[in-house]
Order: C-alpha cells, then sequence, then structure tokens
C-alpha cells in the first residue's frame, strides 16, 4: 500500500503520542514494548516529515513545542474518534468478543487454570486474553478490560481484586534454605525480581532493612523470576496469593511463614468506560469478583 504524502505514518504519531503522554522517550518505549532508539528514529521521521521539531530536549526532560502541542491535540483529537467508533460498532455486536489485557504471570499463575469454569457456565461468550507486559491503552480501544498489578492506578472504573502477600521464596534445593532464618539473611544472596516491581522494596522496608543493600539480579517478567527461583538462581519474592500451585506443589518454597500484605501489591481490574454496562462485561466481572474471593 502507497504511503500518504501529507499524512504522517500512523506508528510514529502512536509513538509520538505516547512520549508526550508519559513525558519521556524510555518511558513510552517502556510502554509500547519498543526500545529508546525506536522512539527516537519515529520522532526524528515526524519532525523531517513536517519541518519543524515537536520537543524541546532538556538535560534530564523534554517539552513540546507550540508544534508539539498542536500536534498532540490533533493526534488525540483523531485517536478519540477512532476510539467512539470502534466503541458505537462493537457495542452494536452483543457477540464481539471480551478482550481483557493482563499479565502474562498472571495469565499463567492465575486466570488461565480457572477460565475454563467461566467457559463452561457462558459458551456464547468468547473470551480474548492479551498477555503483554505492555499497558493497554482502554481509552483507544486497545482492550475492554485490563488486570494490572503494583499500587491502585489512577483511572475510573478501577477495583481490587486482591492484595498479595509478598515472602521470599527459594526452591526445595536451594543450598542455603536452611540458613534463610531472619529477614536480613536474605541480603547474603542473590536476590530475584522483575523489571518495574517494588515487590523486595516492600518486602525489605515493612522488615526494616535497606533495599539498597540488596544484590539484586533483574529479570523482564515475573514469570521468568519464577523459573530462576525453581533453577536454584536464587531468591525470588514470592506472591503467595498468585502462585499458590506452585507453592502447594512444592516447586518453590517461601522462606518465611508470613509475609508482608499492602494495597501497593495488589491486583487491581479495569474498565473501559463505555464497556462497563456491556452485558458479557458484567457477566465476566461478577465471575471474577467471586473467583477471587475464594483467592482471599
Amino acid at each position: 500500500m502507497r504511503r500518504s504524502k501529507t499524512l504522517p505514518p500512523l506508528e510514529s504519531l502512536r509513538v509520538f503520542h505516547e512520549v508526550a503522554r508519559q513525558s519521556g522517550f524510555r518511558k513510552a518505549g517502556d510502554a509500547l514494548l519498543i526500545s529508546q532508539s525506536a522512539v527516537s528514529h519515529h520522532i526524528r521521521k515526524l519532525e523531517d516529515m513536517l519541518g519543524r521539531p515537536l520537543f524541546r530536549r532538556h538535560s534530564k526532560s523534554i517539552s513540546l513545542t507550540d508544534a508539539g502541542q498542536e500536534m498532540l491535540e490533533a493526534t488525540q483529537a483523531g485517536f478519540d474518534l477512532i476510539a467512539e467508533a470502534a466503541a458505537r460498532l462493537r457495542q452494536s455486536d452483543e457477540t464481539a468478543p471480551l478482550r481483557i489485557s493482563l499479565l502474562p504471570s498472571f495469565a499463567t499463575n492465575w486466570l488461565l487454570p480457572r477460565i475454563d469454569g467461566f467457559r463452561t457456565r457462558h459458551s456464547d461468550i468468547e473470551v480474548q486474553l492479551d498477555p503483554t507486559l505492555a499497558l493497554a491503552d482502554l481509552a483507544n480501544g486497545e482492550a475492554d478490560l485490563a488486570i494490572r498489578y503494583g499500587s491502585r492506578p489512577l483511572v475510573p472504573h478501577c477495583r481490587k481484586l486482591f492484595a498479595e502477600e509478598l515472602c521470599p521464596a527459594v526452591s526445595a534445593d536451594y543450598p542455603a534454605r536452611m540458613s534463610i532464618r531472619a529477614p536480613s539473611d536474605v541480603l547474603a544472596y542473590p536476590l530475584l525480581d522483575s523489571q518495574g516491581s517494588h515487590d523486595w522494596r516492600i518486602w525489605l522496608e515493612a522488615n526494616g532493612l535497606d533495599p539498597s543493600k540488596g544484590q539484586f539480579m533483574q529479570l523482564r517478567d515475573y514469570n521468568v523470576v519464577l523459573e530462576a527461583i525453581a533453577s536454584g538462581l536464587g531468591i525470588g519474592m514470592a506472591r503467595k496469593r498468585l502462585v499458590s500451585g506452585q507453592i502447594a506443589s512444592g516447586r518453590i518454597q517461601p522462606c518465611f511463614e508470613r509475609g508482608v500484605t499492602t494495597d501497593q501489591a495488589s491486583h487491581w481490574l479495569i474498565a473501559r468506560g463505555d464497556q462497563v454496562q456491556h452485558p458479557a462485561t458484567k457477566i465476566f466481572i461478577k465471575w471474577l469478583i467471586a473467583e477471587c474471593a475464594d483467592t482471599d
């Protein structure tokens, strides 16, 4: 398909919009799951096409130029129109699939073992799961529901599913397992952590320990952390309610009887505003909340 000579590439506009929204190239890259250099390439291409800069580059920050502000308003209006049209089309079709964005670790360890129960009861509702580390933009129609982890997202139509119980864990044959008797003992060993997670900071501070003293190994995804724990590569932070199956099987073993529970380490359900009253959405949310009550 031939590209328009006047319309900028849609992907570059999306990257620009995310950079402006996140106020940073690296944050935009993390949200879109592309490298910072790829973000810079899209912005340069857009600025070259328009013949003017869209951002002012400061030493540690960026800001929109007048042209950038004008382009942001235009892209936001355009994306809003597309999202509204998609929402109208989806609402007119009661059989449209329910699209759920969620972390791969939540899908693998919690939802997939339970989803057959929903499908058996509601075979007429098609559920599409999108396990991803990227934050789906519900406002722009990328998903109908999202399940996220951490502190409460500052968005409308959000409710807590359940709070985690955080506790360091190792494999059954981890050489130092019997030597870990007090919280401070974990600081002598490699601490496995997933990027963007605050689990270790929360647990260490709750136990009066300094997170800067930890020997952290950063891994991309929490599922990889679980594999690293089971492989004996170090001590990982078990989200005990999420991985109760792996604990019950003995694949990973908590180091202490009690963990730390806080809203800062919780699972949250977010619904797109126009989707809240959709019959399929209401049925799925009701089922999900009932399942989460059993988790607590």
